[in-house]
C-alpha cells in the first residue's frame, strides 16, 4: 500500500494486520507502524522513483492499495509495474468527485465534474474522476482490476490537516467563537477513519470488487451547527456559536469550516452498494467518532499542530464594523 504513515492510510495499515495480511507500505516519511510490517522508502513525486523502488517486487503482492495518487500520471507507473500480475488494485478516490444533485442520495452511478473542468476550485474533485476513468477504462478494455472508492468527509483521531477537527477543539478548549456560514443547516456526510479502513480491508480477496465503484460513508448525516455541538460536548464546553451570513462567508479566502457544504448545501451518499457486495458496516456513529478524536487530541494528539486564529478575528472584526 502507498502511504500509510498518517490517518487513513496508517488505520487501514493496523486494520490489514489485525486481519492476519502481510502489508508492505511504500512511502516517503517513516511512522509508528507495527513491527511486522514492510516498508519501502520512496517518494512518488520524485520521477521514475516508484519504478525504482517497486520493480525488484512486482511479483511479491497480491493486492495494491494506492492512497496516494491524485492524477493519472501518478497512476501510470502503478498500472505498468503490476498490470497482469495482481489479484486487485484499489484506488482512493473521493466523494468531492460528484457534481450537485437536485436527488439525495448520490448513488455511484450520479454525474461527475467534467474531466477537463479548468476549475481550480474543483481542481482535487477532478483530478480524482480523472484517475477514476483512467482505471475504469483499463478494466473495461483489458480487466484491470480496479476497484475505486469514494470516501466521504471523515472524522476520527490522527487527523493530518489542523483545519479539520482539531481546530475546532482547539477553539473550543480556548473560549473562542465558532463560526459557521448561515445558520449552520447545510448537512454533512460523515464517516470514522476507522470504518473506512474496514471496508478498505473487506475488498482483499472479494471477487465482486473488481470494476466497481463504491460510495464510501457513515451510516449518519448531521447538519454544521450538529457537528459543531458534538465536538463541544465531547470537549465538555458550550460552543458560542456566530452565524456568518454567507455572503461575508463566501468572500473569506481562508474557508470558515473545512467543509464545503457550508456554502453550497450538502449531499448525502447511499452506501447500499457497498452494504450489499462488502463484508462491512460502519460500526461507529458521528458522537461516538468526534468523542474518539477528542480523546486522542486531548491526550497529546495537539501537538502536532500549530493554530492560526487570525482569520477568525478578521471576520469578527468584519462583522462588529458593520
Amino acid at each position: 500500500m502507498t502511504g500509510g504513515n498518517r490517518y487513513i492510510g496508517l488505520h487501514l495499515l493496523q486494520e490489514l494486520v489485525r486481519r492476519g495480511h502481510d502489508v508492505t507500505v511504500v512511502n516517503s516519511h517513516e511512522a509508528d507502524i507495527p513491527p511486522e510490517v514492510g516498508r519501502i522508502h520512496c517518494d512518488r513525486r520524485v520521477p521514475g522513483a516508484l519504478v525504482e523502488a517497486l520493480e525488484p517486487h512486482r511479483d511479491d503482492f497480491d493486492i495494491v492499495y494506492d492512497n496516494t495518487a491524485y492524477e493519472v500520471a501518478d497512476l501510470e507507473p502503478m498500472v505498468e509495474l503490476f498490470a497482469g500480475r495482481i489479484e486487485h488494485f484499489v484506488f482512493t478516490s473521493s466523494s468531492a468527485v460528484y457534481r450537485r444533485s437536485f436527488v439525495q442520495p448520490m448513488l455511484e452511478t450520479f454525474r461527475t465534474h467534467d474531466a477537463g473542468d479548468a476549475d481550480a476550485r474543483k481542481a482535487y474533485g477532478v483530478g480524482k474522476v480523472r484517475c477514476e476513468e483512467h482505471l475504469m477504462g483499463l478494466f473495461a478494455a483489458g480487466g484491470f482490476p480496479a476497484t475505486v472508492l469514494r470516501v466521504a468527509h471523515t472524522l476520527g483521531p490522527m487527523s493530518p490537516l489542523a483545519s479539520r477537527d482539531p481546530i475546532f477543539f482547539a477553539r473550543l478548549e480556548a473560549g473562542r467563537p465558532i463560526l459557521i456560514p448561515g445558520e449552520g443547516f447545510s448537512f454533512v456526510h460523515l464517516i470514522h477513519v476507522a470504518d473506512v479502513a474496514a471496508l478498505m480491508a473487506s475488498i482483499a480477496g472479494n471477487e465482486r470488487a473488481p470494476g466497481e465503484i463504491y460510495n464510501v460513508a457513515g451510516r449518519e448525516v448531521t447538519s454544521i451547527r450538529g457537528a459543531v455541538e458534538m465536538m463541544a460536548r465531547a470537549v465538555g464546553v458550550r460552543p458560542e456559536v456566530v452565524n456568518v451570513p454567507l455572503d461575508v462567508a463566501r468572500a473569506q479566502r481562508t474557508p470558515l469550516v473545512h467543509w464545503g457544504e457550508g456554502l453550497v448545501g450538502g449531499m448525502i451518499f447511499s452506501i447500499d452498494k457497498a452494504l450489499d457486495h462488502l463484508e462491512w458496516t460502519p460500526r461507529y456513529g458521528i458522537e461516538d467518532g468526534y468523542r474518539q478524536s477528542y480523546e486522542w487530541f486531548a491526550a497529546g494528539g495537539r501537538d502536532r499542530y500549530e493554530f492560526d486564529f487570525t482569520a477568525d478575528d478578521a471576520v469578527l472584526a468584519e462583522l462588529m464594523a458593520r
